[in-house]
């Protein structure tokens, strides 16, 4: 019988030596023993049998351990070995005293490169060298605090890097949580230093995050009184958060109302690879009523001027100009730093499928971007609560907030 949610928060560690298997089929189990519980896949390669290290429930989810055991499945069907290779798995899962947080963070950093620009590597190896490993490099990683890591990111706001800090912060979270993929750590800590660090000063994409204030902001939206396809583009800029460059070229042929998603070409990317943006029954309300204004065109939002252009760049903050929000305030860039912070810190979404629909690259436990498609369920039913959740905030609704259950 396949394993629940409920089952899994609520099994307990009978005392077996060697722990208490539950099987969910296709040779995925939780393995519980002691206050621990792992998931784990029996496998056969190369006339061998093999167990796969999947991640801890709950930092793992049902789902995402199901999704997991998938992937190793197609693989072993293309004579491919799910497990991460030795010469970059390092050190076994159980050697804390050789498996250190320096050591998992080359493995990390290796892992990233081929998917990376030298740039990117570059900066995120000067802040691993100048500010992390002096601190954290020598310690085991399965013994990282949060103490630990506020040691590090206190020390380089003193100096005043207060945005590096939070970036510091997030790079070490990726770190701990493709330890969790490996076996080397139990859990990302990150998450409890949420609040420890001072606030970011505003940037060069100025974005409302406060829920009371993005209310007024959506109300403020809702009564424009301009033209229909920007009205149409403000509305649409909170539900979807892509770039909004994205968003001013969209093309009608990109999209499925039926099915409700839009696909972006990867020429159109920054990262030039296609994505998938699921679309909540508000967005596809929203791009039904504008396909009866530009449907006949190629451009979702076609210029003011000439239908064979998209509109111009500067339609949506000329927009936000005259809805009374300075551009220290609010920007059309700003509206994904809007639901980054809120899907993550007030409704408390997974923070991988957050970084996906961002179209960030987010990586899997072999060290491989995930594909447009990954994680497509639950990122779509994360769309539907976004998109639900700004409908109470412009309602002026008490919200009562519920988180997902993983």
């Amino acid at each position: 019988m396949a394993l629940t949610e409920l089952f899994l928060r609520r099994v307990k560690y009978t005392g077996s030596p060697t722990g208490d298997r539950y099987s969910d089929g296709r040779a995925l189990y939780l393995l519980v023993k002691a206050a621990n519980k792992y998931w784990r896949m029996n496998y056969r390669y190369g006339g061998k049998q093999k167990t796969l290290t999947i991640g801890a429930y709950p930092e793992v989810p049902l789902a995402i351990a199901r999704e997991r055991c998938t992937e190793a499945h197609k693989l072993l069907r293309l004579g491919v070995d799910p497990q991460p290779s030795k010469t970059l798995q390092g050190p076994e899962p159980l050697d804390e005293d050789r498996n250190t947080f320096a050591e998992l963070s080359q493995l990390w950093l290796t892992k990233l490169a081929p998917d990376h620009s030298p740039n990117t590597i570059r900066k995120l190896s000067n802040w691993l060298d100048h500010d992390v490993l002096p601190i954290l490099g020598g310690k085991p990683a399965a013994s990282i605090k949060p103490r630990d890591i506020l040691a590090t990111l206190q020390k380089m706001e003193t100096r005043g890097a207060i945005d590096s800090a939070h970036r510091v912060k997030q790079m070490c979270g990726q770190i701990l949580r493709f330890g969790v993929a490996l076996g080397w750590v139990e859990r990302d800590v990150t998450p409890d230093l949420k609040g420890a660090l001072a606030a970011v000063p505003a940037g060069n994409f100025a974005a409302i995050t406060e829920p009371k204030e993005v209310a007024g902001l959506l109300r403020a939206i809702y009564g424009y009184g301009g033209h229909v396809v920007v009205v149409a583009a403000l509305k649409l800029s909170p539900l979807l958060f892509v770039r909004p460059g994205e968003l001013r070229a969209a093309e009608w042929a990109e999209f499925d109302l039926d099915v409700a998603e839009w696909r972006i070409p990867a020429a159109k990317m920054k990262m030039k690879k296609e994505h998938l943006v699921p679309l909540a029954d508000q967005s596809v309300e929203i791009l039904r009523q504008l396909q009866r204004v530009t449907g006949d065109g190629k451009f979702v939002f076609p210029g003011f001027r000439r239908d064979e252009v998209c509109m111009s760049e500067n339609a949506i903050n000329a927009a936000l100009r005259n809805l009374g929000f300075p551009k220290e305030v609010m920007s059309a860039h700003g509206f994904r730093a809007m639901a980054r912070t809120i899907l993550d810190e007030v409704l408390g979404e997974r923070v991988d499928l957050i970084e996906h629909q961002l179209a960030h690259r987010v990586m899997d436990p072999n060290g491989r971007a995930y594909n447009r498609t990954a994680h497509l369920p639950a990122r779509r039913e994360m769309m539907q609560r976004w998109a639900d959740y700004l409908d109470q905030l412009r309602a002026g609704a008490d919200v009562i907030l519920i988180r997902p259950v993983n």
